[in-house]
């Protein structure tokens, strides 16, 4: 039945116009249309993310967003960095970190928050 639908990415914030600066300035976005009411959606390759104002923004404590990268991990965690996103420092068994990306053996990830505290994960897969 959904094997073959696409589905969308879906961000809950507190502000839109915070959200709107952090997701297009912090790491690049660009609006997929103008809308109006209390959401925006970006494209994202041939995907999604639907960012929309709720009052439970920020409750989710587990990844909302992973970003498949591939090995440009490291060259996108610096140039986010130096738009100013921080990127979270976590404490795993048998993980390596370099710099901010923990190292899996093959697997490479790292994590930020949105202004809501919303997770997103960028992975080298």
């Amino acid at each position: 039945m959904l094997s073959n639908k696409q589905p969308v990415a879906t961000i809950a914030v507190r502000d839109l116009d915070t959200a709107r600066r952090f997701y297009e300035d912090k790491i690049g976005l660009t609006p997929a249309r103008e809308e109006e009411g209390p959401a925006l959606t970006f494209r994202c390759g041939a995907f999604s993310l639907l960012v929309y104002k709720s009052d439970y923004a920020g409750t989710n404590k587990a990844t909302s967003v992973t970003w498949m990268v591939g090995d440009e991990i490291g060259d996108i965690v610096r140039q986010l960095g130096s738009k100013g996103v921080a990127f979270e420092q976590y404490d795993m068994p048998d993980v390596v970190r370099d710099g901010d990306v923990h190292v899996f053996g093959a697997i490479k990830s790292a994590w930020f928050k949105d202004p809501d505290g919303n997770i997103h994960a960028l992975v080298n897969g």
